[in-house]
């Protein structure tokens, strides 16, 4: 027979002392937990059915057992209720509906299993209190830089050990091509804190811009202090990165106070980030002012925007081109994360060729819609006219400003804008019926005949086709190539499609998402108008019955009356 185990009253509250220092929880947490390991093993003891109470002096040490007993006038369960009689033996006084005390002898000695069980329940108290006192310590932290060291590498995911809690660097995470050796020291950047059913899931990245921007906070004073601000950020970890930043002091210089004395500040970055070569670079307001500087150490010759497009286009010389592009792309891609712009590089020699394609497009547009000589049409661009619209509904005055124009050669311009756009609107209504696109659709905000003749070759010819469209999937703008994933081994691959990349059927129309979300709405409207008139019917019929049922009630009562005068008569 396994010998029982006994504690003393020093020693209980030794162990209590020696938990919560270990583990860095309340005393009182692991009282309660020694508390419902007791009360778990004198139940064990003294019968599952009673309701037993544990109770474990933090000072004295003094350990009270109990049963809580109910006073009734019949007893059903008799591990729970007694009688008024016996009430009176344990507590005199009481009375039916009481709750009273009734004293267990002490449980000085524990056998094997009830030990074993009561190790199991202080265990697990333990454990969930330590893991709630870490998520409370880290769930604020997200954003900080930590250090660690590592613990294990599992499938690629490196287990850094912080102390108090352990944290993961996911590979994603991870800067390329570096190794993560077990014991060494490493810093990286608390991305977020997750509670789940295991504990508190802290996870870390050393890939992140925002490590960047914390580990030039730790190295530049100004930065700590708000002197000089990292306003945007860009990384091709453990490759290369670029920072705009502004000084709020105009006797400081952002660059130079970044870069340190003899790039000492950078420097400590650098090595950081295992040789990611940094571009720090001035931010300006100014968005072509910004990108010229982006494009470091590409000299940049003209800087076109686009700012409904979010594109910006870049002319550069051509011996600039390799050089403003970088490597696999690296140099612009990290610019127009830089600018959150789309950035398109040409050559000056590429520009002018599409300029002078654009400008014989336009002017023979206007030559045939106008019905005007190649002279007239080639000034009209030149004078920044794109689109027939434009032309149709300018101010007439400016029209005529132009040089060589009068009110009478203006009104006729426009005149005529006007009838070629009628006779574009007809040709495209023709088509769309043709197509056999519902005209209720054409009552529809925003949309015109052009954009129905595009929804009925997408097979959108009615308002339930259209009214199950995403906004997305009606004005999303195509994206010009689809990012690339790289992958450990093998060149990179294309990532799946998805919605932006093939974009939405009205996407080169550019409407606004707010456009996109009325004609989608204004589209819905009949379903909701059905559910109304689907509500009313039953009432409408149940009117209709009571109506039918009252009509003989009213037919019954003038022959009751001409019978009355019959008989009266008589």
């Amino acid at each position: 027979m396994a010998s029982p185990i006994s504690a003393n009253k020093a020693e209980l509250l030794a162990i209590a002392n020696a938990v919560a220092s270990e583990k860095m929880i309340d005393k009182g947490i692991v009282i309660e937990a020694m508390e419902e390991a007791i009360q778990k093993a004198a139940r064990a003891r003294f019968g599952q059915e009673n309701d037993i109470r544990a109770k474990l002096d933090p000072v004295t040490g003094d350990l009270r057992l109990w049963r809580v007993v109910e006073v009734v006038e019949e007893v059903e369960d008799y591990f729970k209720q007694v009688d008024l009689e016996q009430a009176e033996k344990l507590e005199p006084g009481s009375v039916v509906g009481d709750f009273i005390v009734d004293p267990l002898p002490a449980m000085d000695d524990l056998g094997r299993i009830d030990a074993q069980s009561a190790k199991q329940v202080i265990f697990q108290k333990v454990r969930d209190a330590e893991r709630e006192r870490q998520f409370e310590e880290f769930k604020d932290r997200a954003g900080e830089v930590i250090t660690g060291v590592i613990k294990s590498v599992e499938f690629g995911h490196v287990i850094v050990n912080l102390g108090r809690a352990e944290g993961v660097i996911r590979r994603d995470q991870q800067i390329p091509r570096e190794a993560a050796r077990v014991g060494e020291r490493v810093r990286a950047l608390i991305s977020k804190v997750e509670r789940n059913n295991r504990g508190p899931q802290i996870f870390l990245s050393r890939s992140s811009p925002d490590f960047m921007r914390k580990l030039f906070a730790q190295e530049v004073p100004e930065i700590y202090d708000g002197i000089i601000e990292i306003k945007a950020a860009a990384r091709d970890p453990g490759s290369r990165a670029k920072i705009g930043v502004i000084s709020h002091d105009s006797s400081i210089d952002p660059v130079g106070a970044c870069v340190g004395m003899k790039g000492s500040r950078v420097q400590a970055v650098v090595q950081e980030l295992q040789g990611e070569k940094i571009d720090i670079i001035p931010w300006s307001e100014d968005t072509a002012t910004f990108v010229v500087n982006a494009l470091q150490p590409a000299t940049v010759s003209r800087v076109v925007l686009d700012e409904d497009e979010s594109r910006i286009e870049v002319v550069v010389p051509d011996d600039q081109l390799s050089l403003a592009i970088g490597r696999r792309g690296q140099n612009v891609r990290l610019a127009s994360q830089l600018t959150d712009s789309q950035i398109d590089i040409m050559t000056e020699e590429e520009s002018s060729e599409k300029r002078s394609k654009e400008f014989a497009e336009r002017s023979k547009m206007f030559e045939e819609e106008l019905d005007v000589d190649e002279t007239l049409s080639q000034l009209l661009v030149a004078e920044g006219f794109v689109e027939l619209e434009e032309v149709a509904y300018v101010e007439l005055a400016e029209l005529a400003s132009i040089e060589g124009f009068d009110d009478e050669l203006a009104e006729e311009l426009q005149s005529r804008a006007q009838e070629a756009l009628q006779r574009q609107e007809e040709t495209f209504r023709t088509a769309r019926r043709e197509l056999g696109v519902e005209d209720d659709l054409a009552e529809l905000p925003h949309l015109t005949e052009q954009m129905l003749v595009v929804l009925g070759k997408a097979d959108i010819k009615t308002l339930d086709d259209l009214a199950d469209l995403a906004t997305d999937e009606l004005i999303a703008k195509k994206r010009e190539a689809p990012r690339r994933r790289k992958t450990e081994d093998g060149p990179p691959q294309r990532r799946p499609q998805r919605a932006e990349d093939k974009g939405g059927v009205l996407g080169v129309f550019g409407l606004s998402e707010e456009q996109g979300n009325e004609i989608i709405m204004a589209a819905r409207a009949h379903w909701f108008e059905d559910e109304d008139t689907a509500e009313a019917a039953p009432a409408a019929d149940a009117d209709t019955k009571v109506e039918e049922e009252a009509a003989p009630a009213a037919d019954a009562e003038p022959q009751a009356e001409e019978a009355a005068d019959a008989e009266s008569s008589t």
